[in-house]
């Protein structure tokens, strides 16, 4: 059988290529593909028994590449989505993998799609529709106040947000500090986890802000960032969120 692996995370792709060969040493893996661009380019000239697709790309939803091409190949969806999504999948009799790929997960699947195939034809345009309305929006400016004036600063133009003297400021690339009217939880449930970081109760720091990283005491890590911070002490991962920093930086 031949397969390709629409994945942008190539330790996830070649992982799943060895899966496949350990339970199928004559399946071949035609491609493995890491963008919704250099998809839409292969399956325009090319066609393969089985696509292994992954939801979330660098550059979008996947679903989208079906948009631009027209595919009869059989899906399996891989993805690392939470259960509400997953239950999701299920209503609308999708077949998919949760990340990380089970070999034996792996192995029910194919046989599925062996007896079954014609179950693994997708309705691309639900999904999409699907996707999109679960897709969370997040804070994209700031209003804010300078004197007499207001200015709209862009969540883009954040590189952390800190507490000190009893109120929360942004501190921007640029090296400029405004005062917010925000609560530094409040402010944690309204930016993209993915962008942005709780180190401790004092700093909500951009992934991009991040200059350095050193390991300090009792397994804790001490993070330098740019622009700097008033004061270095108080950039220090706490200890109960070391591990979800070190997995927030990998992925």
């Amino acid at each position: 059988m031949k397969v390709i692996i629409i994945e942008d995370e190539a330790i996830a792709a070649d992982r799943l290529e060895k899966q496949l060969n350990e339970i199928s040493p004559d399946m071949k893996v035609l491609a493995k593909l890491g963008s919704i661009k250099e998809s839409v380019k292969w399956l325009t000239t090319h066609s393969a028994d089985l696509i292994f697709l992954d939801i979330q790309l660098s550059d979008g939803l996947s679903f989208s590449i079906f948009e631009q091409v027209q595919v009869q190949t059989p899906v399996i969806l891989t993805t690392a989505y939470d259960q509400y999504a997953i239950k999701a999948f299920q209503l609308n009799s999708v077949s998919y993998l949760l990340k990380p790929i089970r070999k034996s997960e792996l192995m029910e699947s194919l046989q599925k799609f062996q007896s079954l195939r014609t179950a693994f034809n997708i309705n691309f345009d639900h999904l999409v529709s699907m996707m999109q309305s679960m897709q969370p929006t997040y804070r994209q400016h700031f209003l804010i106040q300078v004197g007499e004036k207001f200015r709209q600063v862009q969540t883009d133009e954040a590189a952390y947000f800190f507490a000190a003297h009893k109120a929360v400021f942004l501190r921007t690339f640029q090296g400029k500090t405004y005062p917010l009217d925000l609560a530094l939880d409040a402010l944690e449930q309204s930016l993209d986890p993915a962008r942005f970081f709780r180190i401790n109760r004092k700093y909500l720091v951009s992934m991009q802000a991040i200059a350095k990283m050193i390991a300090w005491s009792r397994s804790r890590i001490k993070i330098e960032l740019a622009p700097p911070a008033d004061d270095s002490q108080d950039t220090i991962v706490s200890i109960d969120r070391a591990k979800d920093f070190k997995d927030w930086m990998d992925t």
